[in-house]
């Protein structure tokens, strides 16, 4: 990989995102380093949530890098983190076609990077971003692990984010603060709401992206947590029978919405086990 600015941000769909990078074979505290791979080997990017950050990755990344022995890119999107805040109004000014917009700059992300081929990992409108990035440009992702993504709306989502809103509305709210502590205090308000009301938009109900999930041809691992807030296993059923590559579901007891958190150890297993055999 080359790099593009040495402090970590570029241009990518025409705003400034940032890239923290992890080094092949990076070591982490409780998983031993694996044998450093070819210098081509294609390294894993890490695409958050929709109200994620870099940090809020924890040490998830380099645990993983480590046990695959790949370098990694951990992506902070347009308006999350260190990129460059959302424009438009507070309220109501996140388009609705926001994950194909993201899956452009995620390819130009790649390109301004010079890697010809990457694993995607996402999580949550990550990865559904990952699946139209695998859809969108078949010959650059080599395999593809989503982690609670959607492919459709399910009632339970939406209920999920209105209790979300809920919280982030409430006096003193610690959903706020803690927010605010990845994004910032002047950028939270957008991007809780940038995602919150797109979600719950009257037009977006009818969203889907399942007609594209046959353009998919790489190996594909789905991972759901049983007790996410925010989805159901019907979304891994879909991505699994959806696909036409190689694909396993993994669906984990006493699990919620952020499987890389409530249980490392079996995401880790199970993508060293994707990677390796791709």
């Amino acid at each position: 990989m080359t790099v593009p600015d040495d402090d970590g941000w570029l241009m990518a769909g025409g705003h400034r995102v940032y890239a923290a990078r992890i080094p092949a074979g990076a070591d982490a505290a409780d998983l031993p380093p694996a044998d450093l791979p070819p210098a081509d080997l294609p390294p894993i990017v890490f695409l958050h949530e929709g109200l994620g950050a870099v940090t809020m990755w924890k040490d998830f990344p380099a645990r993983l890098c480590a046990a695959t022995g790949r370098a990694g890119l951990v992506l902070d999107r347009w308006g999350h983190g260190r990129a460059d805040p959302l424009d438009g109004p507070v309220r109501g000014g996140r388009p609705l076609d926001y994950h194909a917009r993201e899956t452009v700059a995620l390819i130009e992300t790649l390109d301004r990077f010079e890697i010809p081929r990457a694993v995607l990992f996402g999580h949550s409108d990550g990865g559904t971003i990952a699946l139209l990035a695998a859809a969108d440009a078949p010959h650059r992702i080599a395999a593809c692990v989503t982690e609670a993504a959607h492919v459709f709306v399910e009632a339970v989502t939406l209920a999920g984010i209105r209790e979300a809103l809920a919280a982030y509305e409430a006096p003193d709210s610690r959903l706020r603060a803690g927010l605010a502590r990845h994004h910032g205090e002047e950028r939270v308000d957008r991007v809780f709401y940038g995602w919150a009301d797109a979600w719950l938009s009257p037009p977006f109900a009818g969203w889907e992206m399942t007609g594209r999930l046959a353009e998919i041809h790489c190996p594909v691992l789905a991972i759901q947590g049983l007790d996410d807030q925010y989805g159901t296993p019907e979304q891994v059923r879909a991505i699994v029978a959806g696909v036409s590559g190689p694909a396993e579901p993994l669906l984990i007891a006493g699990c919620g919405h952020s499987p890389h958190l409530d249980a490392a150890p079996a995401v880790v297993e199970a993508v060293r086990r994707l990677v390796n055999s791709a």
